[in-house]
């Protein structure tokens, strides 16, 4: 998990270790594993060939990574709805952030490449799949500051679309957290103030009929085979709905602080609307 974690002051919903569960998990875990895994050793195998004759442009690989991710949730037999008009400008995405989940329906709807903290490479499984999709790991430091400019400039110019949470943190999927402002400074650097844009997305998990709201969101100590094993296991399954909200012209903003306002009250608005009509 991220660090530092949201928690909640009640436990998390107990997982029913029932045989129905057991069996949902087989049936739809196998196949998912083979999709996922199955889809990385494509993607390596494509990237052997695509890297020396592309470098950082990834003309094809992405293509495997939303394929994969659109596919999942056939599997979980989640739904995935979207409004809104994709981002055609250079630059950032910002979302709310739930779970594990956000990543494969954000890449699902629109090549990304995620942004996150370094140790997530380390991470067994997790870390092997964020490297092979061009995740881009930063270090909360200042004195990599400059780097990681250089290296947002670099994928940014490239045309890659980067996403990042500004929370910091997952939560239950039924709040939005303030924005942390500090990854909204890089795009503030004279090298991509004045081509940059940032799209506010509000990514919103609707709960299987008759269970609590937060059932798919991962927060504080939770770990993740429990949560892996209780969204595979449902016997009905909800959807997530992904809202994109226009883009913002970072150079419109005298400050991050304000620029991390505007986007935070796009996603916030929208997320609890969303939560109200269902």
């Amino acid at each position: 998990m991220n660090d530092p974690t949201w928690n909640s002051e009640d436990a998390p919903d107990p997982v029913d270790p029932g045989v129905i569960l057991w069996i949902l998990v087989i049936v739809r875990g196998v196949p998912l594993a083979l999709l996922v895994f199955g889809g990385l050793i494509v993607l390596l195998a494509v990237r052997l060939i695509e890297y020396p004759l592309c470098g950082v442009h990834r003309p094809v690989t992405p293509f495997i990574s939303q394929f994969v991710c659109r596919n999942a949730f056939r599997i979980l037999g989640m739904g995935l709805q979207t409004s809104g008009v994709l981002m055609k400008e250079q630059g950032a995405v910002v979302a709310n952030h739930t779970s594990w989940l956000d990543i494969f329906a954000l890449n699902a709807r629109k090549r990304v490449y995620f942004v996150s903290k370094a140790e997530v490479a380390k991470w067994p499984g997790i870390g092997w799949l964020a490297r092979a999709t061009g995740t881009v790991f930063i270090q909360r430091e200042r004195a990599k500051a400059k780097e990681q400019t250089k290296v947002f400039e670099t994928r940014l110019k490239a045309g890659h679309k980067l996403l990042f949470f500004p929370e910091g943190t997952s939560t239950d999927g039924l709040r939005v957290l303030p924005f942390k402002t500090t990854l909204f400074a890089a795009f503030f650097a004279d090298e991509l103030r004045d081509f940059m844009y940032i799209q506010p997305v509000s990514v919103v998990f609707h709960a299987p009929k008759g269970q609590p709201k937060r059932f798919y969101g991962w927060w504080g100590d939770m770990e993740f085979g429990p949560h892996l094993l209780k969204t595979l296991g449902a016997r009905r399954q909800g959807y997530v709905e992904l809202i994109y909200h226009a883009p913002a012209r970072v150079s419109d903003f005298d400050s991050r602080k304000a620029l991390a306002a505007h986007c935070e009250e796009a996603v916030r608005h929208a997320h609890a609307l969303a939560l109200l009509e269902k």
